[in-house]
């Protein structure tokens, strides 16, 4: 698996997969390493695509005179919608 090239999604949900295996108390100390340390990774992208959509998102919220407007949003869970 090329962790690099992976979504956000497909990084969040391979790193989910990885919880449930170190879960599995049945896996051997070697396997147990090598899962944690591909989670570390796939952790490491997912913060790297957060920090870069929240870097997007203010660069997409910035007035004509360079300043920063902050708006109140809300987050909706179930409906994975963005309100104003």
């Amino acid at each position: 698996m090329n962790i690099d090239k992976l979504s956000f999604e497909e990084a969040m949900s391979s790193l989910e997969e990885v919880v449930r295996e170190l879960e599995d108390e049945s896996i051997s100390l070697d396997g147990a390493m090598q899962k944690f340390e591909t989670g570390v990774k796939l952790s490491e992208l997912c913060l790297k695509k957060l920090n870069e959509a929240e870097k997007k998102i203010e660069e997409l919220t910035r007035s004509e005179n360079g300043q920063l407007k902050v708006s109140d949003i809300d987050l909706k869970e179930d409906e994975g919608s963005l309100k104003n």
